[in-house]
């Protein structure tokens, strides 16, 4: 069976070929505009339209994966910092207290299409100004939700997570696994 990962996230392809998968990658070219309010809505929309604008464009019989993720804190969502400045200000933010990492998650295959997600919830330690700016020129919160990589040096923040540790990395492996067996799909 040909899989599509409709993403050209590092750690997305990374986390699909640790499960031994053969797939193509395919990027989405879906526009991400945060327009709902609702984090599990705004994921899922998210990556059904990655999906389908990547279905669009192959028009074969390929499985699709498709996921988003974001952070969220206090009713506002925390995408990709976009300067170092708000990199300082996002890491500031979510400094000594709890937020969400939700990952949506859409498989396409046929006429079948299952939209899912999921939510770990992160603990940050309080941190300095000082390690802020350490962190930021290390480079690594840039492409990244909430300014931080969990499997870099972004973890050193992290005191504990409830969930998926996956999920906070970009794909929830086991997610999508219940969503392929749910299509009645034995890739293993």
């Amino acid at each position: 069976m040909k899989i599509i990962l409709a993403s050209s996230s590092p750690r997305r392809i990374e986390m699909l070929k640790n499960l031994n998968l053969n797939f193509d990658v395919v990027p989405s070219d879906f526009k991400e505009e945060i327009n709902l309010n609702d984090p599990i809505e705004l994921v899922k929309n998210f990556a059904y339209n990655k999906a389908l604008d990547v279905k669009q464009k192959v028009n074969d019989e390929a499985l699709i994966i498709a996921a988003d993720t974001i952070v969220y804190k206090d009713g506002r969502v925390l995408g990709k910092p976009s300067d170092e400045e708000d990199a300082f200000n996002m890491l500031k933010f979510l400094s000594g207290d709890r937020h969400e990492v939700y990952t949506g998650i859409c498989v396409m295959f046929r006429n079948d299409c299952i939209v899912d997600y999921s939510c770990t919830y992160v603990y940050f330690k309080e941190l300095s100004d000082l390690q802020i700016k350490w962190y930021i020129e290390t480079n690594e919160p840039f492409g990244k939700a909430g300014a931080y990589a969990i499997q870099g040096f972004g973890g050193l923040f992290v005191e504990k997570i409830d969930g998926c540790y996956f999920n906070v990395v970009g794909l929830p492996v086991s997610k999508l696994y219940d969503i392929i067996n749910r299509m009645g799909i034995n890739l293993f």
